[in-house]
């Protein structure tokens, strides 16, 4: 999805014009993927912007670069500030944020201790990463060849740059196939997510997702689904899940930051039909908490104007 410039973006404590937001060509990070991230959302209500669990993806932030031996140069409240100043700093009144903290120019090669650790906080407006249509009828969906990465092999907590590599070979394979969206496996064959979504399955009135040991990483949206089923006396389990449990479900859906909350309607050619009655109970709850009609939930939202 293209994205739509604006005036400013925070990088290392300044703000400073989009156009001079740059780095050097030999960037730790630029090579090797030394960098994590998090997508954030805020959404206009009736009191301004809002961000959507902003300091729970800050501490996500923190925890992923612990994972990769890099210390976080701002502290989470630091963070925070910074990216209501960036917000407010272009006039917005719902976005799409960015923070990203990567390893800068100075060091080369695979021991990367001794780089630079620099930090970005950029926004955006940027519509639903689906499609409108999608979150309202649902998308078609194809269980990827290109495996879900493991434990053992990176770390899989962590919300990483490099991790996504394998995320965007799958993406590729499904859409050029004519499909929205892939579906990834875990190294034995188990259901882990979509190529940037949590996935989530009904099955007699049920809400199953799987473990985050099945490759999964544990989404803020993902966390959001499990607490909003328990307020709507939902039943909710984590479960290891197969490639059958997806064909014979009788809802399936996606969750994420950009995506939101986006219901399958087929999966590899199988069809599930239009999102069902658990679907769109959490898809109003949600939307009714993001918006900040929901007083049971104001804790998720921080207020750029308090």
């Amino acid at each position: 999805m293209p994205i739509t410039p604006v005036e400013k973006i925070w990088m290392n404590g300044e703000l400073v014009p989009w156009d001079e937001a740059k780095i050097h060509v030999l960037t730790h990070g630029l090579h090797y993927g030394s960098g994590v991230f998090e997508g954030i959302r805020a959404y206009e209500t009736a009191q301004g912007a809002a961000v959507f669990r902003l300091t729970d993806h800050l501490e996500r932030l923190r925890r992923s670069a612990k994972l990769y031996y890099m210390d976080l140069p701002y502290s989470v409240p630091e963070l925070a500030q910074a990216t209501k100043d960036v917000i407010v700093a272009n006039g917005l009144t719902s976005c799409y944020i960015r923070p990203l903290v990567y390893r800068g120019y100075g060091e080369m090669g695979l021991y990367p201790l001794n780089a630079p650790v620099d930090a970005v906080v950029a926004v955006w407006s940027w519509g639903t990463y689906l499609g409108d249509e999608g979150i309202r009828h649902g998308i078609r969906a194809k269980v990827s060849s290109i495996t879900a990465l493991g434990h053992t092999e990176l770390a899989r907590a962590a919300k990483a740059t490099g991790q996504y590599l394998n995320s965007i070979l799958a993406k590729v394979e499904v859409t050029n196939s004519g499909y929205d969206e892939a579906i990834m496996l875990d190294g034995h064959g188990h259901v882990a997510e979509g190529s940037g979504e949590n996935l989530f399955l009904v099955r007699d009135g049920v809400l199953f997702t799987p473990f985050p040991s099945d490759g999964v990483l544990e989404g803020i949206t993902r966390d959001t689904v499990l607490q909003i089923a328990r307020c709507e006396g939902i039943e909710a389990r984590e479960r290891t899940l197969t490639r059958s449990d997806l064909v014979i479900a009788d809802e399936l859906f996606f969750t994420g930051t950009a995506a939101e909350i986006v219901p399958i309607r087929e999966v590899d050619d199988h069809p599930i039909g239009e999102p069902g009655p658990v679907t769109r109970r959490i898809q109003e709850r949600f939307r009714a908490i993001v918006e900040g009609r929901d007083t049971e939930s104001a804790r998720f939202l921080e207020y750029v104007n308090a």
